[in-house]
């Protein structure tokens, strides 16, 4: 019993610790760094300045211009991506600044929605938000409900313990236990294929998928012996392992999932916002604001020329 509570009490540390990490913490104790804490700090409103774009305003259903706002879902719990700044209120992050972009670009005001990410589409679907931007893939699945436009290419990595003592490699996970977060394409179907490719077709056990709700559950989970690994977006794991420094180690290269890692945005099928957005979406891909915002989240190499209807 004393043995469970120790383990119980050190992660409920170590939670604590991740739940902090976008405020500059580490799992170590060691200090953030002092770039760190400018970007955790700024709630600085990237999209300050910029203009309605004309072509895409013109596209706007006269509904809402009249209401003159969009509601956004995301579920801010995924740094760098998405996720609240140091006085836990501001969401910052990529999504935050490219959904900012695109409501200045249709001249309307933007309403965040802070919700789980496997309520988002459901949410959608039912008109209580207007758009998603959460890093969220196009699958066919998707698609079937959702008008989606592209946005971002990223990739997906796996983190183990430090110094990886399981010797776990991209090729070789099987049998292992490997967390992913609830309703994720790494959930729905990376995960499922590559445990079928680098195992089950080889008589190897399959690859024992632990979902749980987001990325900071995932990384305790493994902070504390209860997990193997974590399947989740490159970009937000060399986040997790920037601000915990010792604490992970990051595999390379990616998981090859044999697809692209085209991130779209999300909104209601055959909506007639969807032109507008689309529009507005190009629009901040043409800008300077939106290399900035990758630049500042660390996904430079992330960026796509043209906003596609999916």
């Amino acid at each position: 019993m004393k043995t469970i509570n120790k383990v119980q009490t050190a992660a409920a540390g170590i939670a604590v610790v991740l739940a902090l990490s976008a405020c500059g913490g580490s799992a170590t104790g060691a200090p953030a760094s002092e770039e760190a804490k400018s970007k955790t700090a700024n709630t600085a409103d990237i999209s300050e300045g910029v203009q309605p774009d004309q072509a895409a305003v013109t596209l706007l259903p006269q509904s809402f211009k009249d209401k003159g706002e969009l509601t956004v879902a995301m579920d801010l719990h995924y740094p760098p991506t998405t996720f609240l700044a140091d006085d836990n209120t501001t969401p910052i992050g990529l999504n935050p600044d490219v959904a900012r972009l695109v409501a200045k670009k249709l001249g309307l005001k933007l309403k965040f929605e802070n919700t789980s990410f496997d309520t988002i589409i459901p949410g959608i679907d039912g008109g209580r938000y207007d758009f998603t931007v959460t890093t969220m893939a196009p699958t066919e699945e998707r698609l079937k409900v959702l008008d989606m436009v592209t946005y971002l290419n990223s990739g997906v990595s796996v983190a183990v313990a430090h110094g990886n003592p399981l010797n776990i490699s991209n090729d070789d996970m099987c049998g292992k236990n490997i967390a992913v977060t609830k309703g994720s394409n790494a959930q729905l179907k990376h995960l499922p294929n590559v445990s079928k490719w680098t195992c089950e077709e080889k008589g190897k056990p399959a690859i024992n998928g632990i979902t749980l709700p987001n990325v900071q559950d995932a990384l305790t989970q493994l902070a504390s012996k209860r997990v193997d690994g974590v399947f989740y977006d490159t970009p937000s794991l060399v986040w997790a392992n920037e601000q915990q420094p010792n604490v992970f180690t990051i595999l390379t290269p990616q998981v090859d999932t044999r697809t692209d890692h085209i991130n779209a945005m999300g909104l209601k099928k055959g909506s007639a916002l969807t032109p507008a957005l689309q529009k507005a979406v190009q629009a901040v891909l043409d800008s300077p604001e939106y290399k900035k915002s990758l630049d500042t989240w660390g996904m430079g190499g992330a960026a796509i020329t043209t906003a596609n209807l999916k």
